[in-house]
């Protein structure tokens, strides 16, 4: 039972790295597709669209961090039946948000590329929404880290 305990506290360390960088790699593949399809349809200002595209991988790095943070925190016990369920609570639940929140980033990145190839005047405007759904990736990736720093007081 404890080996089990022990492997689901691995698993919570690396969900975050693991889900985040999954869900980074749709939401940005996603927003490519998007920035390819708008360069077909305009003559100029090709590097806004790939920039843009870019935007959902910001919660990969933040799930690798994240697991870093982690990995610190289990200092020189390793990880134990005490601290193994906390690292797997906070761990998969962090590493779901960034999932979540870089696919529908992605998707609020898609959609404003196209707004703005079709209306370039709201290309500001039009990347609003997905600036508020990385708002929500941070909160994630701070509650994880406030959340780490009590793990070790479990041990």
């Amino acid at each position: 039972m404890n080996e089990f305990i022990i492997m689901m506290g691995w698993v919570g360390v690396f969900s975050p790295m693991a889900l985040g960088c999954a869900g980074s790699g749709y939401g940005v593949s996603l927003t490519g597709q998007a920035a390819c399809g708008a360069m077909l349809d305009v003559e100029s200002g090709y590097g806004k669209y790939i920039g843009l595209s870019a935007l959902p991988s910001t919660q990969g790095i933040l799930g690798i961090v994240i697991m870093f943070v982690f990995m610190k925190h289990m200092g020189k016990t390793g990880m134990t039946v005490d601290i193994a369920p906390a690292f797997f609570g906070i761990g998969l639940f962090a590493g779901i948000g960034l999932m979540l929140t870089s696919l529908c980033q992605g998707r609020a990145v898609a959609a404003a590329i196209n707004a703005a190839k079709n209306k370039p005047e709201i290309y500001g405007l039009s990347i609003a929404p997905a600036a508020i759904v990385e708002g929500f990736s941070v909160f994630v990736f701070v509650f994880a880290l406030v959340l780490a720093e009590l793990i070790p007081k479990l041990g």
